[in-house]
């Protein structure tokens, strides 16, 4: 028998290319697979729709959501939601410039994603995030307790008081401080703060919320329900503190030396 073809044959040769082709393979397919989300590609101006290539846009897959029901993707759904801001110029990658309260106009640092209307869940099923008034087993153990301190926005004025403090049951920690508001006509409402857009002042025994003025507090956005937020509220509440640390002063959107 002719060994002719064996004796041409390099195994480490071969393993190389074998080992190639696997890995040509799965890039090729973490780079399909990637694609799941964010399709198709939409410039900024004019908002035109990049064509969608088959080859590189992987099958549907259906996938179970932890609540319940469930979700294909790719599903090409575009962001509907209206921009209210203005091009600055017309050039593509133009800054945009909001056009009605910069704080709720989802644009720039004040935007948030569509997320889902409905609370975040344990895994047994609670929400995630609740106020301490509905959660008996919490106490605070470290650190002073702001409840009933002021809350001092950046313009050094009172916004309100600190009624509650709103934790994550999972991780234990403080996730929002209830802020209740100067009651002018009835009775006073509240708004959340995220303790990420505040510092608590022990020896001062107040908290300091540089982002805002005490006159935003007001229109810091709402929850639906007065013990429970959704995904979508906190996304919300959190791009209005954002958004405050570019908008809320004048002086904030000039250049910085």
């Amino acid at each position: 028998m002719s060994t002719a073809l064996t004796e041409s044959i390099d195994v480490a040769q071969v393993v190389l290319y074998a080992f190639w082709a696997f890995f040509f393979g799965l890039i090729f397919w973490l780079r399909r697979e990637d694609r799941r989300e964010g399709y198709p590609l939409e410039s900024d101006n004019p908002r035109k729709i990049a064509t969608i290539g088959r080859i590189l846009i992987p099958a549907p897959k259906t996938f179970l959501l932890p609540g319940g029901g469930e979700a294909r993707a790719p599903n090409f759904a575009r962001d509907a939601r209206p921009i209210a801001a203005a091009r600055t110029a017309a050039a593509g990658g133009a800054t945009l410039e909001p056009t009605g309260d910069p704080l709720t106009s989802n644009v720039g640092p004040a935007s948030f994603a569509a997320r889902a209307d409905e609370p975040e869940r344990t895994h047994e099923g609670h929400d995630l995030v609740a106020p301490m008034r509905v959660l008996p087993g919490f106490a605070v153990c470290a650190g002073p307790d702001p409840r009933g301190w002021p809350v001092v926005a950046t313009d050094g004025k009172v916004a309100g008081t600190v009624k509650e403090i709103w934790v994550d049951r999972a991780d234990a920690m403080a996730r929002y401080l209830e802020v209740e508001l100067p009651a002018e006509a009835g009775a006073a409402e509240t708004r959340l703060l995220p303790v990420t857009m505040m510092r608590v002042l022990d020896e001062a025994r107040h908290v300091k919320v540089t982002a805002v003025r005490a006159e935003h507090f007001a229109r810091v956005p709402r929850t639906k329900e007065p013990d429970r937020i959704t995904l979508a509220e906190e996304d919300q509440i959190g791009a209005f503190y954002a958004g405050g640390r570019l908008y809320a002063e004048p002086k904030r959107l000039g250049p910085v030396l």
